[in-house]
């Protein structure tokens, strides 16, 4: 790796880490430029997995406060993450590699899609509750839906905190900030237990995840702290750019091969 090369996955993952804690969706920063610097996007997700581990870890733990007295129901969402996360990466390390190279154009677009419509979420499940002011506990429809959740962040990490955030807020009474903290937690169980089982039985880019994993903690504290007084249509909006370009990268590339 030249150092340009290390200077630009740094930046990448200090912005990828700040929009992680903030609103989830880092890995549409990272993942287009490992691949744009040549990276297979196949080690281009599993160096991202374990790079990004630290960035989602620091995040949650900025975000504690927020989950003090729900640290209980917390765990209990993590097991199905965990269990989630677990299968995500045998699905990527089966199937052929050729299949997700297909696939991974899909996931990108369907991760912005999700990206741009969070907000109309957030707005209609904030008029629910103020509506009807019913209480909504844990159930197992939730526990499946954090499941499957954690089963694509294993497979592909792009925007499973917008996901998370959509399904909480829908079947939860808790405040989004809460559900923000809980957000982070969760991701940071599924890239932990992906990127330890990618580190044994993976491709793996080991300087690439050095400064993903340096920037993304800072990224991490960054975003847990001053994070929420960004504008969220900026960081959004960043998103949104670089994942369609993602997507015309990868289909160009598809076509060109």
């Amino acid at each position: 790796m030249t150092w340009w090369h290390a200077v630009i996955v740094l930046v990448a993952g200090i912005w990828a880490g700040t929009i992680n804690a903030v609103v989830g969706s880092g890995t549409l920063v990272t993942f287009p430029v490992l691949v744009a610097l040549g990276y297979s996007p196949v080690t281009a997700t599993t160096s991202n997995a374990i790079g990004l581990a630290p960035g989602t870890v620091s995040g949650a733990w900025g975000y504690r406060h927020e989950l003090t007295g729900y640290w209980r129901q917390t765990a209990q969402f993590a097991v199905a993450s965990f269990l989630g996360a677990i299968g995500g990466t045998i699905l990527l390390l089966s199937l052929p590699k050729d299949a997700f190279e297909a696939v991974v154009p899909v996931l990108v677009g369907l991760a912005v899609i999700l990206v741009i419509v969070q907000p109309r979420v957030s707005k209609w499940v904030a008029k629910r509750r103020e509506e009807n002011g019913e209480e909504h506990k844990a159930g197992p429809l939730l526990m499946f839906f954090i499941f499957l959740i954690g089963i694509y962040g294993g497979y592909f990490t792009a925007a499973q905190g917008v996901m998370l955030m959509a399904v909480m807020g829908m079947l939860l009474s808790e405040p989004l900030q809460k559900l923000n903290g809980v957000k982070n937690t969760l991701a940071a169980v599924v890239n932990i237990v992906a990127g330890v089982i990618y580190a044994f039985v993976a491709p793996i880019s080991w300087p690439v995840v050095l400064w993903l994993a340096i920037g993304s903690t800072a990224g991490g504290f960054l975003g847990a702290k001053i994070g929420r007084k960004l504008p969220p249509a900026v960081l959004r909006g960043v998103i949104v750019v670089i994942g369609v370009a993602a997507v015309i990268q990868l289909v160009v590339k598809q076509f060109s091969d």
